[in-house]
C-alpha cells in the first residue's frame, strides 16, 4: 500500500460515514432536511433562514411544522409539541405525525398512535407516518399491523425510500429511530 492509499483512503472512508451519519441526524427524507434546531424560545424561519424570538405571525405554520419536527429528532420532545401547540391549522397530516413523533417518543405510544391514524386519514400516501406508525406498532409488540404498514409504504415509494428501509430495519430488531 502506498503512502497515499494508506492516508487518504481511510480519510474518504470516514468522511462517507460522517456525512451519512449527518445526513441521518438530520431526519426526514434525503430531499426534505430538516431544519437546524435553535436555543430555546427562539424558532427557526425558513425565509429568513435564521433563529428568531418567536413573534408569533411573523412566522408561519409550514416553518413551525417543520421546526417542531427538527425539535423532536434531536430529542426535545416536550419543545417539539409545545411548538406544534402554536399552530393556526394544527389538523395537518405533518403535524399530526410530528406530534405522533413527539408523544411516542415520551412513552406516551398509544397516544402517538392516535395522532398517526389521523395523519393517515388526512394523506393515505404518506410514507412518513406509516413508517412512524409502524414503529409504534412494534413499540406494541404488534409486527402483522407494522407489516401491514410496511407493504403500503412499498406501494407508495417502492422500497428504496427511506421510510421503507427504517421501518423493515424496526421489523427486523434494528431500528433506527
Amino acid at each position: 500500500m502506498n503512502r497515499f492509499s494508506k492516508f487518504v483512503l481511510p480519510a474518504v472512508v470516514s468522511s462517507v460515514f460522517l456525512l451519512s451519519g449527518y445526513a441521518q441526524a438530520m431526519g426526514g427524507s434525503s430531499d426534505e432536511p430538516t431544519p437546524p434546531t435553535c436555543p430555546k424560545g427562539q424558532v427557526y424561519d425558513q425565509k429568513t433562514k435564521t433563529c428568531m424570538v418567536d413573534k408569533g405571525a411573523m412566522i408561519g405554520d409550514e416553518s413551525r411544522t417543520d421546526y417542531a419536527y427538527a425539535l423532536a429528532k434531536a430529542g426535545r420532545y416536550q419543545e417539539a409539541l409545545d411548538m406544534l401547540n402554536t399552530l393556526q391549522q394544527p389538523n395537518t397530516a405533518e403535524a399530526l405525525n410530528y406530534r405522533g413523533y413527539a408523544t411516542r417518543k415520551l412513552g406516551r405510544t398509544d397516544e402517538g398512535i392516535s395522532y398517526y391514524l389521523k395523519s393517515v386519514a388526512l394523506d393515505p400516501k404518506y410514507p412518513k407516518v406509516r413508517e412512524y406508525l409502524g414503529e409504534a406498532y412494534m413499540i406494541k409488540n404488534r409486527p402483522d399491523l407494522a407489516r401491514e404498514q410496511l407493504a403500503t409504504i412499498k406501494t407508495l415509494c417502492g422500497t428504496g425510500c427511506e421510510e421503507y428501509r427504517d421501518l423493515a430495519a424496526a421489523i427486523d430488531g434494528h431500528p433506527e429511530s
